[in-house]
């Protein structure tokens, strides 16, 4: 009985799988690059779930420098405003924006606040000839002809030679001692940017081709964000648009319709299409009108301006420049997420990437 008893409460032998040494061998190889693969999703997913494309500290003091660039070859004076924010001498990527129709380099403030904020030098470029000063002083009832006149060919050709100009003025301003802003802008990682006929100026300068294969592509430019782009009205998108080889994020919205020039919904949306994959993105704005890209209405809008319009704008562009130009893996992982990209759109805005 006593026996019994004891093989009854006896603890059962653990009984080990018989493994070879070439299977434990392979195990401990295999275990290294399962845990990296491990902590890199961890990290990826940490990456994700902490960068906020809208977050600034709205204490940094915000610097407007108002400078004049003079191209002697052409006779040409081009102003520009400089948003600096901070008082860091450490140098700052450089975005560019060119105006459309009428505009000027005071618009779109809401952009140069931001991105400066976010550690970018922004520049506003104003484009003589086809600013605001072909309409101020004609009277209200020949301000719409001023205006369409002034959509010209040769504006555009003036617009694109603007460009390459102002960013020879930068690299020497960098590169002056004692200039405000010398050794502050990263000319080696450059974003150009634009509305409406500054759609068409950033279009061209990075990358699209035109007819008889001209290109005015100006080679330190690193990536482009057209809002309102459109595509060429002679000629195939897929030639205009099929080299572009640089990052793009389009931004439009379903009724993007100018009041001058007659660009409609449809060549707003042929653009994406006729890109070749790779770092290719576009945002569609339910509701969004021409001016809702500007920092205020224009005459004829049918609709109440959408308040989240510009806070995805804001997001979309930021998280653009921080992954192409500041090459950040958490901003790329962000643009790649499409619930976190979600989060900062309506619910009928359309976005894609390719």
């Amino acid at each position: 009985m006593r026996m019994i008893r004891k093989l009854m409460h006896a603890t059962p032998r653990r009984v080990r799988p018989q493994v070879s040494p070439s299977a434990r061998a392979g195990a401990r190889a295999v275990l290294p690059m399962l845990l990296c693969l491990a902590g890199w999703a961890q990290a990826a997913t940490t990456s994700g779930a902490t960068y906020d494309p809208l977050r600034i500290d709205g204490d940094v003091p915000l610097q407007r420098l108002d400078r004049d660039v003079v191209d002697t070859g052409r006779q040409r004076t081009i102003p520009v405003r400089l948003y600096l924010a901070g008082t860091s001498d450490a140098p700052r990527p450089v975005l560019l924006f060119s105006h459309g129709l009428g505009g000027a380099r005071s618009n779109n403030p809401y952009l140069g606040e931001h991105w400066s904020r976010r550690g970018y030098v922004v520049v506003y470029v104003q484009h003589p000839g086809s600013d605001e000063s072909v309409w101020r002083d004609a009277a209200p009832g020949a301000r719409r002809a001023a205006l369409a006149d002034a959509a010209s060919v040769s504006s555009f050709i003036e617009r694109v030679r603007d460009i390459p100009a102002v960013l020879d003025q930068l690299a020497a301003w960098s590169a002056t001692p004692g200039d405000p802003l010398a050794r502050r802008l990263d000319l080696a990682h450059v974003g150009m940017s634009g509305h409406s006929f500054g759609a068409l100026t950033t279009q061209a300068v990075s990358g699209q081709r035109f007819i008889g294969s001209a290109r005015f592509t100006d080679p330190r430019i690193d990536a482009a964000l057209p809002m309102s782009p459109s595509a060429p009205r002679r000629g195939d998108a897929g030639t205009a648009f099929g080299a572009v080889t640089l990052p793009w994020m389009l931004m439009t919205g379903t009724r993007d319709v100018a009041p001058i020039g007659g660009i409609t919904l449809e060549s707003r949306y042929a653009v994406y299409p006729a890109l070749p994959p790779g770092r290719k993105y576009e945002l569609v704005l339910d509701g969004a009108e021409h001016s809702a890209f500007g920092d205020r209405p224009l005459p004829g809008d049918a609709a109440a301006r959408n308040p989240n319009h510009h806070r995805a704008i804001l997001a979309l562009s930021t998280a653009f420049w921080d992954a192409w130009l500041r090459d950040d893996a958490a901003a790329r992982a962000w643009l790649d997420d499409p619930a976190a990209v979600r989060r900062v759109l309506g619910p009928a805005d359309r976005w894609q990437r390719k």
